[in-house]
């Protein structure tokens, strides 16, 4: 029996029989040759995996047996990303990379200097990079899949949020001693548009009362925002 070297979307892992939808079935088998009994390896981005035995290599609809469900031996990440709505497909860019590494869920913030096509609900943009996580839940083999929220309004998401923040500021400092492993509360990364947040919101992010505030320095050159929060994350996970 071969395996192949990916890792495939499945919502629902149970033990017994199985079968996946049809794109899942066409990257198998014809993507991967998957045959008859092969082994693929099933995820459900919710911290469970299984080895899945192919009975039936059909590449529409591909039925596997499970015999076995794992479950993952970390819990979800507390980290996530809030990142201001930018321009072109750059969120989906800052979504394929980010999600790669293991942070709960990605926030799309409307702030004062955002950039979006005017009168978009962007739910295209959304829509897209909720796939662009999928693809990196599967290539990056984790456990938990990054969930995509947003837009929304970065005032009425910073009042009514809990937990720790993260400020990419010129001021901060270069490296941050963080549990981010098995941190007390959440802990939000906060990367502003080109340009960067507002004073307004900068103001109101370093006098935030409902958790404790980060200033991280991401080096001496400016960045672009799709960059910045990348490095950002290097840094801090």
């Amino acid at each position: 029996m071969k395996t192949p070297d990916s890792r495939f979307y499945c919502p629902l892992i149970t033990v017994g029989t199985i079968t996946l939808d049809e794109n899942e079935s066409s990257h198998a088998v014809r993507v991967c040759r998957a045959c008859e009994g092969d082994v693929l390896q099933l995820s459900d981005g919710v911290g469970h995996f299984a080895d899945a035995i192919i009975e039936v290599a059909d590449a529409k609809a591909c039925v596997v047996r499970v015999d076995n469900v794992i479950e993952a031996e970390r819990p979800r990440p507390k980290v996530s990303l809030g990142i201001a709505c930018l321009k072109d497909d750059a969120l989906e860019e800052v979504v394929f990379h980010a999600a790669q590494t293991e942070i709960n869920r990605i926030i799309f913030f409307r702030t004062d200097f955002s950039q979006e096509p005017k009168n978009s609900d962007l739910k295209k943009t959304v829509r897209r990079a909720e796939l662009k996580s999928l693809v990196s839940l599967k290539q990056s083999k984790k456990a938990w899949i990054t969930n995509i929220e947003g837009p929304v309004e970065f005032d009425k998401w910073l009042a009514n949020y809990q937990g720790d923040l993260v400020l990419c500021d010129i001021d901060g400092e270069r490296q941050l001693n963080l549990n981010v492993s098995e941190p007390a509360s959440p802990i939000t990364l906060l990367v502003g548009p080109e340009g960067g947040f507002s004073p307004r919101e900068i103001e109101a992010i370093k006098t935030f009362q409902n958790g404790k505030v980060h200033l991280l320095n991401l080096g001496n050159t400016r960045l672009r925002a799709r960059t910045a929060a990348i490095i950002a994350l290097g840094k801090i996970l």
